[in-house]
């Protein structure tokens, strides 16, 4: 539980535009584990920058955490111990690499590929 500044990084390879984010997210106790809540700034390419949020809902389960959309739809799992998943959502491939070897600082790299998408998307989560 906590409050933890977020850095993240954007960089499409089909259109060759980077984004960055910047924000805070926000985990909280909730009915069925940690309730997720990220909201900050994203810029995108030369556009203008806009308000960008997510939630997810965090839990443990049978030594794994599962990490579910805010409505409840299914997301991903990883074992604390060997912190990867994947992702399919048709057509998409989404995969992911957590990385807590520097706790309190922690990672999340997304790699995301499919016909229309190709981009990576790296995370730093700090305390505050």
């Amino acid at each position: 539980m906590g409050k933890w500044s977020v850095d993240r990084l954007l960089f499409d390879r089909h259109s060759g535009l980077e984004g960055h984010f910047i924000g805070h997210a926000v985990f909280t106790a909730g009915e069925k584990g940690l309730v997720y809540h990220e909201t900050g700034r994203l810029s995108y390419g030369p556009g203008p920058a806009m308000t960008a949020t997510r939630g997810y809902l965090w839990r443990a389960q049978d030594g794994r955490i599962i990490v579910d959309h805010a409505d409840g739809r299914p997301f991903h799992s990883f074992d604390p111990a060997a912190p990867e998943a994947d992702h399919w959502c048709d057509p998409d491939s989404y995969k992911v690499r957590y990385s807590f070897a520097e706790w309190p600082l922690w990672r999340a790299q997304w790699v995301v590929t499919g016909p229309r998408k190709d981009y990576t998307m790296t995370s730093l989560y700090s305390p505050g």
